[in-house]
């Protein structure tokens, strides 16, 4: 199950028609405009419209399950009263929007505890979730791995795990490869993605793993930067790749690419020629 981040400009079901020309079997969208606060309230017409391309795409391959992000502007673990109000405000709606839209999973960054700790920052996260997932919302939130750049929370596994243990509601997890090279976990070789994903079922679970995030890293091990590239043009292993794309657990949790969007030298879009490299990593 591989897709990629696309545009939601022009209407939701661009997105779906823009991943079936590219060949992906699933997509991952913003549901609003992500650098703002405010959302525009969803037009029935548009929503049905989406559900429409989606049923004729889901007709001819098997269902796969999509994927959207929050807004970068959310963060549940600031100790600010007023960015709190308005980051959980904005939370809920994200779920309710992918509630209209039917879109099975909702990737967010756990945030940023801004100097308080990360005990502190995660507490405050669990809380929020807590209090927003008390409304019975179909979507899964999935915690993403983060690269840890400044008080960001999720760059080491325990964080997830503790907020799994600490929210009342279920939840999922997003396993970003160049978020987690950039952490500090070894992804440049299959030994080493092997042992890393091994310490990720200790702590987190691999059964917890709903989203995949396949990018490549500018950045090395431990750099804690977060930069993407292109697959097998950064400091992420072919060959971890080639481990998760092969994963048994993994068959059928969505994988998708969040690289530039950009043409190569010869003119090639670069979504396909990284699909292409994923597809060719596969084994039978």
């Amino acid at each position: 199950m591989f897709g990629s981040h696309l545009s939601i400009a022009g209407g939701w079901h661009l997105a779906l028609l823009e991943a079936q020309r590219l060949g992906f079997d699933t997509v991952q969208i913003f549901t609003k405009n992500q650098q703002q606060w405010v959302a525009k309230p969803m037009d029935p017409a548009a929503v049905a419209e989406f559900k429409q391309v989606r049923a004729a795409w889901d007709a001819q391959r098997p269902a796969c399950p999509l994927v959207a992000h929050d807004s970068y502007l959310i963060n549940l673990a600031t100790t600010d009263p007023e960015l709190r109000a308005k980051s959980m405000q904005a939370f809920a709606i994200e779920c309710a929007r992918c509630d209209a839209l039917g879109i099975e999973y909702l990737v967010t960054h756990p945030g940023s505890h801004g100097g308080a700790g990360e005990a502190d920052g995660l507490a405050r996260v669990a809380a929020a979730l807590n209090e927003i997932l008390a409304h019975p919302y179909r979507v899964r939130v999935c915690l993403e791995t983060t690269a840890g750049q400044g008080s960001s929370l999720g760059w080491r596994f325990e964080h997830l795990a503790t907020l799994l243990e600490a929210v009342r509601y279920p939840l999922a997890t997003c396993f970003d490869t160049a978020h987690v090279l950039a952490a500090g976990y070894d992804l440049t070789h299959p030994e080493a993605t092997e042992a890393t994903l091994a310490e990720y079922d200790r702590l987190v679970g691999l059964k917890n793993i709903a989203v995949f995030h396949l990018n490549d890293s500018r950045k090395p091990l431990g750099s804690r930067v977060d930069r993407h590239e292109h697959i097998g043009r950064g400091c992420v292993g072919l060959g971890a790749f080639e481990v998760i794309v092969n994963h048994p657990q993994f068959r059928q949790v969505p994988k998708i690419l969040e690289t530039a969007k950009e043409k190569d030298p010869t003119g090639q879009e670069w979504d396909a020629l990284n699909l292409a490299t994923l597809k060719r990593l596969q084994l039978g």
